[in-house]
């Protein structure tokens, strides 16, 4: 036992990394490969200054590890961080400064940034809380869905709620989500995806355009990976950061709805040369960051850095922080921002089998965790089909988006590649080494326009983001159905109401794991803005209101969602049925004849098995992108059955509850339409 600074302190848990409470103190434990000392700061909370500094002694570093226990701390007022001394050389990316205050790489809380918006001033860099995990699980059991039976809903934890129309308590809080879980289960989604709720500064690039405050909403510069957006609280949580965001995955868990989280280890908020330093670049910056032989900044993410994530260190720092959010959060699944990067050498060069992608497909604690690759990156590099997988990871798909959206549309030559996105995508993702549930379908997703908005406008309209309109996405592959904008013209709304209708049919009705974006099923906008960044406001924010105005289309969704779950033979391959069709096929306006003609601009696509009744199940999707009216010959029924009309976008009310029977296989599908077919025995 030492005494330092009046503490009394002894060598701590070296494998233990951050800030743990033990009985009778506090173990602290950080490494840098290169510093010369380490420095334990203590703070009171929101006091500017330590009110006590303890020097790591050398017979407290091991290795490159410091690690030591202060006795007689108690967590509730206290705030920490580092400082570190050891060879400033930019040349050679080696950033130490001794006068920089360190956030800790492993805190489980970030000091100062609980009040949105708000730039807490007392504050000189970012600090740690010490958190003490004892929150109640009680007898918790994670969904566990099956990937075929998945229907993700994404959505921004404080856009969700925010607007005053969401009608609930604390709005942009885990706490506000926690009452809509009821909508979220009448709706039928299976897993949410939120946007990142790392603990990120949304001030950090603060700025003012005519008169309009623009911040870092969507969050995507993490200030911290192990720790949650304290700001995202109904109230602060001191020294039990989490527990709230706890109680939210705990309730969707118990309701079957699985929580996933959309993560960030491509950068962080420290940026370029001309950013800050206050963790990583002051810990190990040559480490953490690729950089360029002469000290400079890689920039595969468009951000500013790049993190190093193959090299060792950095590599254990991300398994170690998915670890912690799927044993603390009982988090069910990650999808990876920009995930090429972690597929990429120090160097910048892509690897074959790259070491952490192949320690996270395998590692025991992430065993039943989905994981979701963005595959692609700000640095050239498109990976949708080749992304390393070892049929663990699945990818978002890219070119689902586009080809479905330019079918959709009206453009020419597009049928064959559409006809493959809805069967899985079988061109991209090999079915005999991949399967048919690679592919996450979407359309829409928080980068982009939201659905309604695709048939609302030729052009992005982001003037409101300061840029000049340079900003955001180009090739849209949107149509505005003939007027920019919003419009009172009674026929091309009811146009927008159909090509809505049409494009979540098609997506509901695709092999692969569907994904859309929250608020489209009742029509939300952001107002043509395709990039909403930085805006925290009604653009961003869901407008509940339009539930109750276009609640046909929440309860079309609704059904489309239902009628994905009762047909198994849409999500997965069957037995094959007494006909002895494919257990998917792609159709022309004939049967069988997939010989696709750009003109055209029709698809059919068949789905045929064995229910687990016994019987046969037959679903037919027949979708007329053409402007006029097209007659289809539907294949062959079951001896003995019919087909029936299930679902027909052009009808006011498109769930068809009558059962309209298709005489002779024969029927003519109205112009910019999709048609569900199911074939039923006769008597029924």
């Amino acid at each position: 036992m030492d005494n330092i600074a009046g503490y009394d302190v002894r060598p701590g848990m070296y494998e233990m990394n951050g800030a743990t409470v033990i009985p009778g103190g506090i173990n602290f434990t950080i490494h840098s490969h290169q510093a010369t000392s380490c420095e334990l700061l203590l703070f009171r909370r929101k006091a500017s200054e330590p009110f006590a500094v303890l020097p790591f002694p050398d017979n407290y570093k091991i290795g490159n590890c410091y690690s030591m226990i202060v006795f007689g701390l108690t967590i509730d007022e206290l705030e920490y961080a580092y400082r570190m001394d050891g060879p400033n050389d930019p040349s050679k990316g080696l950033l130490f400064d001794k006068n920089n205050i360190l956030l800790d790489p492993y805190a489980k809380a970030v000091a100062g940034l609980s009040k949105w918006g708000v730039e807490e001033k007392e504050y000189k860099g970012y600090r740690a809380r010490v958190v003490k995990d004892d929150f109640d699980w009680g007898n918790n059991r994670q969904p566990l869905t099956p990937m075929e039976d998945l229907i993700i809903y994404e959505m921004h934890v404080r856009g969700f709620t925010m607007d005053e129309s969401s009608g609930v308590d604390f709005p942009g809080t885990f706490d506000a989500i926690r009452q809509k879980v009821p909508y979220l289960k009448e709706l039928g989604v299976t897993a949410i995806e939120l946007m990142p709720i790392f603990e990120f500064d949304e001030m950090h690039d603060h700025r003012v355009y005519e008169g309009h405050d623009l911040i870092d909403y969507w969050g995507y510069n993490t200030v911290n990976f192990f720790s949650p957006n304290t700001a995202y609280c109904s109230k602060p949580e001191y020294n039990k950061e989490g527990n709230e965001l706890k109680r939210l995955v705990k309730l969707l868990n118990e309701n079957g709805i699985e929580v996933y989280l959309d993560v960030v280890f491509n950068h962080t908020a420290e940026g370029n040369e001309h950013g800050p330093v206050f963790s990583f670049k002051g810990i190990d910056n040559n480490i953490y960051y690729m950089l360029t032989p002469d000290g400079y900044y890689y920039n595969f993410s468009g951000c500013g850095n790049t993190l190093n994530c193959n090299n060792p260190i950095v590599r254990q720092m991300i398994i170690d922080c998915l670890r912690h959010w799927v044993i603390a959060y009982r988090i069910d699944g990650f999808r990876f921002d920009l995930a090429s990067i972690l597929g990429r050498n120090e160097d910048g060069s892509p690897m074959n089998q790259p070491p952490l992608l192949e320690s996270l497909a395998f590692d025991p604690i992430l065993g039943n965790v989905k994981l979701i690759a963005e595959a692609w990156d700000a640095g050239g590099m498109y990976q949708v089909g080749s992304f390393p997988s070892w049929n663990r990871w699945v990818e978002w798909n890219g070119r689902y988006r586009d080809d479905i959206r330019a079918f959709l549309k009206g453009d020419d030559n597009m049928e064959q590649a559409a006809a493959n996105r809805i069967i899985g995508s079988p061109d991209i993702y090999n079915p005999e080494t991949r399967g048919h549930l690679a592919s996450v379908n979407f359309i829409t997703c928080h980068d982009g326009f939201t659905l309604h908005d695709l048939y609302t406008y030729n052009y992005k309209h982001n003037e409101a983001n300061g840029w000049n309109n340079t900003d955001g996405a180009n090739d849209n592959h949107s149509w505005n159905c003939g007027y920019e904008g919003e419009t009172d013209d009674v026929e091309v709304n009811n146009l927008r109401h159909r090509m809505i209708k049409n494009a979540f049919t098609v997506l509901m009705m695709s092999r692969g794991i569907p994904m859309f974006l929250a608020g489209d099923e009742f029509g939300n906008t952001q107002f043509g803005n395709n990039n909403g960044y930085c805006q925290d406001n009604k653009i961003s924010w869901l407008d509940w209101s339009l539930l109750e105005k276009n609640h046909d289309l929440f309860t079309f969704v609704q059904y489309l969602i239902w009628y994905r779950k009762r047909h198994r033979v849409i999500r997965v391959d069957t037995e094959r049925c007494s006909v002895g069709y494919p257990c998917m096929s792609q159709h022309g306006l004939t049967p069988f004849w997939a010989n696709f003609h750009g003109h055209h601009h029709y698809i059919g696509v068949m789905y045929a098995g064995v229910h687990k009744n016994g019987k046969d199940e037959l679903v037919y999707m027949g979708i007329n992108a053409y402007w006029e009216h097209q007659t289809v010959t539907l294949p062959a029924p079951p001896e003995g059955c019919k087909w029936y009309v299930m679902i027909d976008t052009n009808r006011v009310d498109s769930v068809v509850m009558d059962m309209v029977e298709v005489s002779g296989n024969v029927i003519s599908i109205p112009p910019r339409t999709v048609m569900v077919f199911e074939s039923m025995l006769i008597e029924e």
